[in-house]
């Protein structure tokens, strides 16, 4: 196993908490001389103790073995410690569990509202995710993955209720523009279907806003968050309501696109 920056990264980190390694070595129930090892390149660290450091620092594997945490600033360091990830990209080991079709493509899962309370517990188990639904979008990039959730409530209307809303998964949160609509699997509240204000670098939170202007924002610190897919479309069965004459219909998408503008601008003042 490629270790990288492992070793440097505890004892940095060790040294910042103003820890001895005998403090370290006990907290993880392991022999002075073995933790000396693992910070000293002698020894490699198998999976346990990877997960074991990584929550003891609480910071994701990926950055213990990949981010050389040298070379970060005092107030990214800084954040890292408060919880806040230096590349904010999902939970302590970020592999995400997916399937593919008999030539070897990546499927769209079809996550339905009855499997929207298993998938919040089993969205990183791929024997839960091999079980759901799948198809095929050909007009879709295939560098890209992609999931489908069936939307609930009419917090997002115009986007009815029951829709299939299909997102791009998004591996670092820091990249996600304030005002971009996200399907966010959260440890509170399960899936949810909102448009985002991105507080990372503020605060360690993303504030969630609902196109229905009868729901209020509320806010969910990144550490609350497993995974986000970023709104790509959604597949409804429900038509406009009858009688609409073409001039209605545009009027209406416009006014749709001019509430999109409108939550954006507000979002980005």
């Amino acid at each position: 196993m490629e270790t990288m920056f492992f070793s440097q990264n505890i004892k940095l980190l060790r040294k910042r908490k103003g820890r001895t390694q005998d403090d370290v070595a006990f907290a993880l129930q392991m022999k002075r001389p073995t933790l000396s090892g693992y910070e000293n390149e002698v020894a490699k660290p198998g999976v346990e103790v990877l997960i074991a450091f990584a929550d003891y620092y609480g910071v994701t594997i990926d950055t213990l073995l990949r981010v050389d945490l040298s070379n970060l600033s005092e107030s990214m360091l800084s954040q890292l410690e408060r919880g806040m990830e230096v590349y904010v990209k999902g939970g302590k080991l970020r592999v995400l569990a997916t399937t593919v079709n008999a030539g070897n493509k990546e499927n769209i899962e079809l996550v339905q509202e009855k499997a929207k309370a298993g998938y919040t517990r089993g969205f990183a188990d791929p024997d839960f995710i091999e079980k759901l639904p799948v198809f095929q979008l050909p007009f879709l990039p295939e560098n890209k993955k992609f999931r489908t959730f069936q939307l609930n409530g009419d917090s997002m209307l115009p986007i009815p209720d029951g829709a299939w809303v299909t997102g791009e998964y998004v591996v670092d949160w820091s990249t996600l523009a304030t005002g971009q609509a996200c399907i966010v699997c959260t440890l509170d509240d399960g899936l949810v279907f909102k448009v985002v204000e991105n507080k990372i670098e503020e605060s360690g939170e993303l504030l969630l806003h609902s196109l229905n202007p009868e729901y209020k924002p509320y806010a969910v610190p990144v550490n609350q968050i497993t995974e986000i897919w970023k709104f790509t479309h959604y597949i409804s069965h429900q038509m406009p309501e009858g009688g609409a004459t073409q001039e209605e219909l545009l009027s209406r998408i416009k006014s749709i696109q001019n509430d999109l503008e409108g939550i954006k601008t507000q979002l980005t003042v």
